[in-house]
């Protein structure tokens, strides 16, 4: 059984209906994700570099980081068994490291601007309420593309709002239902940046047993994303701009709760994934080749991808 490491994801949209269709066989859905991967290492780019994030904002891509682009992210994201609108993702952050094991999932939602005033009175049980609804809803798709529901257990992060930099920060504790109590746990490390037109949520992807290093990467990409002149939260119009219809507490209760899709990531497909990156990055150059050349002796112990 897979053992998933899960982040959260806003789907804006309706789920497919797969109701009717049968599950795809395990060697299928790794054949694809093989293929998800490798098509990701042709298009993506290693830090470090200056990402722009379509007319919104500029990431600086760290060294040991590497961006997959929006059509090649939501090829992974899908086969990894998750549900994904391609209207909001942006792309995915992987790290390159012998150890890394998460994947930063980076949307930007264009539904105006949020008012974060509610901020000063949001209850946490409430909201975490939401959550495990939203996460039983998901659950009827991934059933029927043959992957396990998924369950919230509780709170890594209680919700926390920056009221200075514009930026929330909360984390989730979940893990498949038919999970064993004592496995490692899924960890959703939810980051969001604010901006006059909506904004940016980088979501890391990780477990209870590496949330405690993994979380630093969350923090440093979100201080990372600048927003470009004219599109920060401080260049909000009233006269001329959209505000969003709901505020900041629905970007962990209320948005998050009905629209809500659980990213389920294969923990050893994560490590392995830069064995298919090796294939791809023949293209890039002596330099990174080589880089991953280091990586693929260290998942040699994996076995094959």
């Amino acid at each position: 059984m897979i053992s998933a490491v899960v982040a959260l994801f806003v789907v804006l949209g309706s789920l497919p209906a797969f109701a009717q269709a049968s599950p795809p066989s395990e060697a299928s859905r790794t054949a694809e994700l093989a293929a998800a991967w490798q098509a990701a290492s042709v298009a993506g780019a290693a830090g470090p570099k200056d990402v722009s994030l379509i007319d919104q904002a500029a990431l600086k891509l760290p060294a040991g980081h590497f961006f997959v682009p929006q059509a090649e992210g939501a090829r992974v994201l899908r086969a990894l068994g998750n549900v994904v609108n391609g209207t909001s993702l942006v792309g995915l952050v992987v790290g390159t490291g012998p150890n890394d094991g998460w994947i930063v999932v980076i949307r930007h939602i264009k539904e105006g601007y949020i008012k974060d005033d509610d901020a000063k009175n949001w209850n946490a049980d409430d909201l975490l309420k939401n959550l495990k609804d939203g996460v039983e809803e998901s659950n009827k798709d991934r059933v029927a593309r043959g992957f396990p529901e998924m369950q919230v257990i509780g709170w890594v992060q209680p919700p926390n709002y920056d009221a200075a930099t514009h930026r929330l920060v909360w984390s989730l504790l979940a893990k498949d239902k038919d999970e064993p109590d004592n496995a490692a746990k899924s960890i959703n490390y939810n980051t969001y940046a604010l901006g006059r037109d909506g904004y940016f949520s980088l979501n890391l992807l990780s477990n209870s047993e590496r949330i405690a290093s993994d979380k630093s990467v969350a923090h440093g990409l979100l201080g990372d994303l600048a927003y470009n002149a004219g599109k920060r939260y401080e260049d909000f119009s009233a006269s001329t701009d959209r505000i969003a219809e709901y505020g900041l507490m629905a970007l962990v209760g209320g948005v998050a709760a009905k629209k809500l899709g659980l990213f389920a990531v294969a923990a050893a497909f994560v490590l392995k994934f830069a064995k298919i990156i090796l294939i791809g990055l023949g293209v890039l150059g002596a330099g990174v080749l080589n880089f991953f050349r280091r990586k693929r002796r260290s998942d040699a112990a994996d076995g094959p991808a």
